[in-house]
């Protein structure tokens, strides 16, 4: 006799010496790991043992106890006993296994002879255990078929031979058969009232025994020709029932006995109905599993949408080991202007209802995007819908609006993953997005002012937008997953649908065990604007990120469209009407940029506010610093004006970017003024 002491946290078992006697094994051979045990414990014997275990730690259970065989070093096989006693923390979780070990060959030996235990009851015992043990990890209909159709299953079953049926809308499909060559050709779909011993044991709802070569030929003079050069001397074939109706059979054929024992009949009963309440368990799980990604795959977009100037790759991978569907989504939206707006989010929990809230903030998030709203107000305006939908749920979310024309990318972070942008010739990076909370959260706690974060998108760049089921991974960080996903991209295949594939691909070689969202997007070489293109950003009072937001979206426009050489004048004028709004009235205002249709490609600069004064030029004086607002935007742009607005304003100015005649020379640079000429001159 000896004792252990297994700590569940390190995955280390101390055993004293009188432990190691019980396996034979000396303290040089035993290096703490429980594993190294297995070597002496019989397979199925293990199996038991570990399902016993386990079911105690998950079951609440204080102590547990059980017998097993093992093989000593010799090959010699003697009983085993132990008892543990399972310490649990404050929360209930087990942390360790304090227990013995002992010699308990004489003890049993004695009472098998009293009560006449066989050595073959005992292992047909331990294979139906063994089976149920491992049936409980099978979570599809395929993982049942895999383990029956193993090698090693037939082994356990002692038979030569396996059968394996499902009922489906009144005929029987073989989905399993082994060894391979034992498949009758004619029998993959049988009728329930054929002469088959499936058909009998489906209509009847009792097990066939069939005890002899001369009882088969008998019974079954339509299959007995087609098997009977298999040596198949006898077989069992027995009802897979479930909630009192038969969704099955299973047959085990055998070629070295005949006749079968009370308990052995017995025993193949139990067999066959945990096999048949495992079948249940995963059709009722392939069928919650098909009906929630079908639900989501429904609310996903059917087709991405062609948007000039960008290459856009979408993929959707669902876990289908290990959880069910997830909230996880992208979309594509057509924005006025030919901007595009990328939508990549992640809803809270793994079912059905995740995946519904995902729908409608999908719908959501689209109808804000087109209504106009800047990135931030989409963003606020979701997290409220979230926040009074009759739902616990939270999501974390980035979106992206880009215009094409520019480069410029605007980009709203709530809770989520940072992006990352790839360059041409397969640099990668990280892109640090400042955030806000998760959509849900944010209005929870009257947090709804979302960063804005501009970035300019170089022509052959990509901006790669995913959910956390790409870089988490058991085991590791955060921060490991990104520098994995960092590489990997580096590495990737330059055209983005293999890109796309491959990261999914890699997943699941990882064994990824959450849904993965992944939305691709690559800005083509320039192109011109379209015209009645537009930009625009809502720039809110005290609020001097979105006024360098604005600026940096004015630069990039500037440069994109071909207007380089008056880009001083531009960003100047630009940023005086900004001021002149936000100084001068109590709101914000908005900034609209406008490529004019015409012979003198006319870009327009447009600021709004809720103002209805008009602006007036006043005298700054020799000393004055300010007053000379107007004066500057006079000067500097072509044409300027004021307009009314409902109950406020909007001044407005332009800027010739050619002359009327200048033929378009794609790829010819611009000659740009002196630096500050006009306005020197001004």
């Amino acid at each position: 006799m000896g004792g252990f002491d297994w700590d569940l946290l390190t995955g280390r078992m101390t055993m004293d010496e009188g432990a190691l006697d019980v396996f034979d094994m000396s303290a040089a051979e035993y290096d703490g790991d429980p594993s190294t045990l297995g070597s002496r414990v019989l397979t199925d014997e293990g199996r038991r043992l570990d399902a016993l275990v386990a079911q105690a730690l998950k079951d609440g259970s204080a102590r547990y106890g059980a017998y097993f065989r093992i093989r000593t070093r010799n090959g010699a096989q003697r009983w085993t006993h132990t008892q543990g006693v399972i310490r649990r923390d404050a929360d209930g979780r087990p942390v360790r296994i304090v227990g013995i070990v002992r010699d308990a060959s004489e003890e049993l030996s004695e009472s098998a002879a009293r009560l006449g235990l066989d050595e073959g009851r005992r292992q047909r015992t331990s294979v139906v255990e063994g089976m149920t043990a491992a049936l409980a990890h099978a979570r599809t209909v395929q993982d049942i078929i895999d383990l029956l159709n193993d090698s090693q299953g037939l082994e356990q079953f002692g038979a030569a031979s396996l059968v394996m049926g499902l009922l489906e809308a009144g005929r029987i499909h073989l989905v399993a058969e082994g060894p391979a060559g034992a498949f009758v050709p004619g029998t993959r779909f049988t009728r329930v009232d054929e002469q088959y011993p499936m058909s009998e044991v489906i209509r009847t709802l009792a097990p066939r025994f069939i005890e002899s070569p001369e009882d088969f030929a008998t019974s079954y003079p339509v299959l007995w020709p087609h098997i009977s050069g298999l040596g198949i001397t006898s077989a069992a074939y027995l009802p897979l029932i479930a909630q009192a109706r038969p969704i099955g059979a299973l047959g085990l054929l055998y070629s070295d006995r005949t006749g079968f024992s009370a308990d052995e009949r017995n025993l193949l009963v139990a067999l066959g109905s945990s096999i048949a309440q495992s079948l249940q368990r995963a059709m009722l799980y392939e069928q919650d599993h098909d009906l929630a990604e079908g639900l989501q795959q429904a609310m996903l977009p059917r087709r991405i949408p062609d948007v000039p100037g960008t290459q856009i790759a979408v993929r959707y991978r669902s876990a289908r080991l290990g959880r069910d569907i997830g909230g996880d989504w992208y979309d594509i939206i057509q924005l006025p202007g030919g901007r595009v707006g990328a939508v990549i989010g992640d809803v809270q929990g793994h079912d059905t209802h995740a995946a519904a809230v995902m729908g409608q903030l999908r719908i959501v998030l689209r109808a804000y995007a087109a209504e106009g709203h800047t990135p931030a107000t989409v963003m606020a305006r979701a997290s409220v819908f979230l926040h009074e939908l009759d739902t616990e749920r939270f999501a974390t979310c980035t979106y992206a609006e880009a215009d094409p024309a520019t480069g410029l990318v605007q980009i709203v972070r709530a809770g989520h993953v940072d992006p990352m942008v790839r360059d041409p010739g397969g640099g990668a990076r990280r892109l640090p997005v400042e955030g806000g909370l998760p959509l849900g959260l944010s209005a929870e706690f009257g947090r709804l002012d979302y960063p804005v974060t501009a970035v300019e998108l170089d022509p052959g760049q990509t901006l790669l937008l995913y959910t956390d089921g790409l870089v988490e991974k058991p085991g590791a960080d955060l921060d490991e997953g990104l520098e994995w996903l960092t590489s990997l991209v580096r590495r990737g295949p330059r055209d983005l649908d293999l890109l796309a594939d491959r990261l999914c691909d890699v997943v699941d070689e990882r064994g990824g065990e959450d849904d993965v969202a992944v939305l691709l997007l690559r800005r083509e070489g320039d192109r011109s604007p379209q015209s009645g293109g537009r930009l625009q950003q809502h720039v809110g009072q005290n609020d001097p990120e979105a006024l360098s937001s604005a600026r940096h979206m004015i630069r990039a426009a500037v440069r994109a469209w071909g207007a380089g050489g008056r880009s001083d004048e531009i960003e100047l004028v630009a940023d005086e009407l900004m001021t002149n709004a936000l100084m001068h009235t109590d709101g914000g205002a908005v900034v609209t940029l406008r490529m004019l249709a015409g012979p003198e490609h006319r870009l327009r600069v447009e600021v709004e506010d809720r103002s209805s004064a008009l602006p007036r030029r006043r005298e700054a004086g020799d000393a004055g610093v300010s007053g000379r607002g107007l004066l500057l935007v006079e000067r500097l742009s072509d044409r300027w004006g004021v307009e009314p607005r409902g109950g406020g304003k909007c001044v407005w100015c332009e800027f010739a970017t050619r002359e009327p005649d200048e033929p378009d020379e794609p790829g010819k640079p611009e000659e740009p003024d002196e630096p500050g000429e006009r306005a020197a001159d001004s």
